[in-house]
């Protein structure tokens, strides 16, 4: 065995330790409560209150509760952790992936990028830092529109978000995403669970639709203001007809898959 074989094997022995899975499980509490509080805030601009409805809006709202610094720290370390055991999973784990080794190798590639990137925005508030998610779209969106590669590959992220929206609904409509879960409790907690996902999972589809539909629409008006990610996804629900109980509706939905997610880090296959 070569040096790299035998600095790999380290790797994926050092990631599938208990103390690192856990650490990894807590990553999912993290975005559950992330979630938590996007849903959270959604349902009070459905009642006439005020907010920033993403991931900023949300973990300024975490950093300014009683321990949030520790909460932050807490959420930085599970999430960098949890990212960390999916790109594992990407590399070393290659035989137990079945025969979609490279589509599955991908998928976890890209859920340890958005896990990571969650971990680093926890990171920075936790600094006493800050960042804004709709600022940064729009001002990202503004350089790609400024010329034609930029403005077809916005286009392409726009139908893959809408994309990733229907699979998120499809997922929790067939309960596809059980498959990734351990026996759950028998009765009405098991059941409580398996529709926490379901209405989450929907919620979050619906949520993840409207941002692609916004982020096409702002490219092809040339509108980078448009664009303004998944709080101006969720305020935008209120001009649609009965808007405000759709808002209210998918609010609620992002809460159960909040919950749902902080379940999810005791039944999670690892």
């Amino acid at each position: 065995m070569g040096q790299i074989e035998r600095q790999a094997t380290k790797a994926a022995d050092a990631t599938d330790s208990r103390g690192f899975i856990l650490a990894a499980r807590a990553g999912y509490i993290a975005a559950g409560l992330l979630h938590i509080l996007i849903g959270s805030i959604a349902l009070r601009i459905a009642s006439g209150g005020s907010g920033s409805a993403d991931q900023s809006g949300a973990i300024a709202q975490l950093s300014a509760s009683p321990g949030g610094s520790i909460l932050l720290w807490a959420c930085f370390l599970g999430c960098c952790a949890l990212g960390l055991f999916m790109l594992s999973e990407a590399f070393f784990a290659t035989k137990s992936l079945g025969k979609d080794k490279l589509g599955r190798q991908l998928k976890f590639a890209g859920q340890a990028v958005i896990y990571g990137a969650i971990g680093v925005t926890f990171g920075v508030y936790a600094l006493g830092g800050s960042t804004s998610s709709s600022g940064s779209t729009q001002s990202i969106s503004a350089s790609l529109m400024s010329n034609p590669v930029g403005s077809a590959l916005l286009i392409a992220i726009g139908v893959g978000v809408i994309g990733t929206g229907g699979y998120f609904a499809y997922s929790g409509v067939t309960k596809r995403f059980r498959k990734h879960l351990k026996s759950l409790p028998g009765g009405g907690a098991g059941k409580a669970v398996l529709t926490l996902g379901s209405v989450g999972y929907v919620a979050k589809g619906a949520a993840l639709g409207v941002l692609g539909v916004l982020l096409v629409l702002a490219t092809v008006r040339n509108n980078p203001e448009e664009s303004t990610g998944i709080d101006g996804a969720l305020k935008s629900l209120q001009e649609a007809p009965f808007g405000i109980w759709l808002l209210g509706a998918v609010a609620v939905g992002l809460i159960c898959y909040g919950i749902f997610m902080v379940v999810r880090s005791r039944y999670q296959r690892m």
